[in-house]
């Protein structure tokens, strides 16, 4: 299929180099019947490396994801078409091409421009996507006529709130092109003097005192294996203080290293894929109240990812534990799957034999796993059920990407589950619970024998070893949650509410906390936000369709807002009603 001339002429604008490639690729396809698309091998490694470091957080070739299934996608549409897109395809929506027109219709955000990828880049991502020809389609065993094409009809509500926010402090840049930061996590350290933390995925924690910035620790000088890409969440990606860090000196980490760093305690079948390692390790602070962290490190537990989405996501202490609690001093740890599911192995997460799709809960002091470098505490669900195949570290499981975990304070713990193609989730964590996925998106159904972005009704009777959201919404509001925290604050109109958003369209909802309980759906409402004295959504406020929203904590339990990708924090000063 060839361009239209007014598409390649609108193209030509986009740059000399990468309309010229395409004149002459296109033009030996016309009159050769010649490929545009490379055979080399080389290209086609190098095409790979690039699709997993630009396009695999969203797309694959057995399911649909975040984006398309790109499975002989080359043999649907035209070679110009195709790299046009992957370097603009905002511009190409606007031009009111029909298919990406149709596309940004049925995902509902566009996909970044890519304004790093040379004309050859694009080439041998093209050339790579090229060798992947669609498969013959799975039979269903579910009639597709029952799918569910709008899970949840009811629109999310305007509660009549709107957050007023201030400007607090800007990140430092930790790189010189886009995006410019990749904050993640804010954490108050309490003592004699609180402390605020901030990290950065691409190696640095950072100390906020006032208006300036302390590096405290770089993961890049720590580890020589550190790795920040490929991947929107690899990197330096969680951290946790011991609740006795001023008197142990303990600190936890979780950070990404290429594949075959190290042996993996979690390793599966060579035939499967290894995208990206990741690994916790504990830290032995020399000096506690030092501005710059010193000390020995403890690898504790080292997993493979079967690709570089979303595995070892937050970890954290219970803060509402007490010394002499079963719980004090135990370390829960998000694990999502990895994109295991979606790339066709859902036995690497499908059940409390596999550490993926899980939250896990250790004793970092202990010796008793089976690696033996932390504990299993005996508290744990499957520590006690006498079978030796199952992981006696999984708390919970049953999650696709467990991206944050808080706790009310009259001890509810909250986890935020991102969902695949349809709904996100808000759980309350119990033991021994599973939540369903790969088998569950929300209170549907999956069939991993056929297309998973199609859900359907639960069956009746249900599985009762199923435990289901407490809220949830749809594709048609956002396509992934940001997990915040219940407010505990001094702004009285937002005591008790659990404060949370959405990634991609950067919305922020609640849910009462008191509405959250299991067997019922809370009901969840949007806040308007205002910057200074005009209302702003936060995409208009970070100029870019992907918002990258996410919450943080600051001292006196003030709420933070900001963008992970250009550094700003917001602070929430106020709420009015209108």
């Amino acid at each position: 299929m060839s361009c239209k001339k007014n598409d390649f002429l609108l193209f030509f604008r986009w740059g000399f180099l990468v309309g010229l490639f395409l004149q002459v690729s296109l033009h030996i396809q016309a009159q050769g019947g010649v490929s545009p698309y490379s055979a080399n091998k080389a290209v086609i490694l190098k095409g790979e490396a690039l699709f997993q470091q630009n396009c695999a957080e969203c797309h694959n070739f057995n399911q649909r994801g975040i984006g398309p299934n790109l499975a002989g996608v080359t043999g649907e549409a035209s070679a110009g078409y195709l790299a046009k897109f992957i370097s603009n395809p905002q511009q190409v929506i606007k031009s009111g091409n029909k298919r990406a027109v149709m596309l940004f219709n049925e995902f509902k955000v566009p996909m970044p421009a890519n304004p790093q990828l040379s004309a050859s880049n694009i080439n041998a991502i093209l050339s790579f996507i090229n060798t992947r020809k669609r498969a013959a389609s799975t039979n269903n065993i579910i009639p597709a006529a029952i799918a569910i094409d709008n899970p949840v009809p009811a629109k999310i509500p305007k509660a009549g709130l709107t957050l007023k926010l201030e400007e607090f402090i800007t990140a430092p840049a930790t790189s010189n092109k886009n995006p410019l930061t990749r904050i993640n996590e804010t954490f108050v350290l309490k003592g004699e003097t609180n402390r605020l933390f901030l990290l950065d995925l691409r190696g640095k924690l950072y100390e906020i005192k006032g208006k300036n910035f302390t590096v405290v620790m770089d993961m890049v000088k720590e580890k020589q294996a550190f790795i920040s890409e490929p991947g929107l969440g690899t990197g330096w990606g969680s951290y946790a203080f011991h609740p006795d860090f001023y008197k142990n000196g303990l600190l936890y980490t979780t950070h990404t290293e290429k594949k075959g760093s190290a042996p993996a305690d979690y390793a599966y079948a060579d035939s499967i894929p290894v995208g990206v390692q990741w690994v916790i390790s504990e830290w032995k602070i020399k000096d506690a109240a030092a501005d710059v962290f010193t000390g020995e490190c403890r690898e504790l537990l080292r997993i493979n990812n079967p690709s570089v989405m979303h595995s070892v996501q937050q970890i954290i202490f219970n803060p509402l534990s007490k010394p002499g609690d079963a719980d004090y001093g135990l370390l829960y740890i998000g694990v999502g799957d990895g994109g295991s599911a979606e790339n066709g192995y859902p036995h690497l997460c499908n059940n409390n034999t596999q550490i993926r799709s899980s939250v896990l809960r250790i004793d970092p002091a202990g010796r008793n796993s089976r690696n033996g470098k932390y504990g299993i505490p005996a508290v744990n669900p499957y520590a006690r059920d006498n079978d030796f195949k199952t992981l006696g570290e999984v708390f919970a499981r049953g999650f696709r990407n467990p991206n944050r975990i808080t706790w009310s304070l009259d001890g509810k713990m909250i986890i935020s589950d991102i969902g695949f193609g349809n709904v996100e989730e808000i759980n309350l964590g119990k033991a021994g619970a599973d939540y369903g996925w790969p088998a569950r998106e929300g209170t549907f159904m999956l069939n991993l024998r056929a297309k998973t972005n199609k859900i359907y009704a639960l069956p009746a009777p249900d599985d009762p070893k199923y435990t289901y959201p407490v809220a949830q919404y749809d594709h048609d509001e956002g396509n992934a949650i940001s997990g915040g925290f219940v407010y505990t604050g001094n702004i009285p109109a937002l005591k008790g509410k659990y404060i949370f958003g959405d990634i991609v369209k950067g919305r922020v909802f609640y849910v009462e906390s008191s509405d959250l309980k299991f067997g019922h759906q809370a009901g969840i409402k949007e806040f308007d936000l205002q910057f200074g004295n005009v209302k702003f959504t936060f995409v208009d406020m970070v100029k870019n369709a992907k918002a990258d929203l996410r919450f943080g904590r600051g001292e006196d339990d003030v709420l933070y807002i900001f963008a992970k990708t250009d550094g700003k924090i917001w602070k929430v000063v106020d709420c009015l009603r209108e």
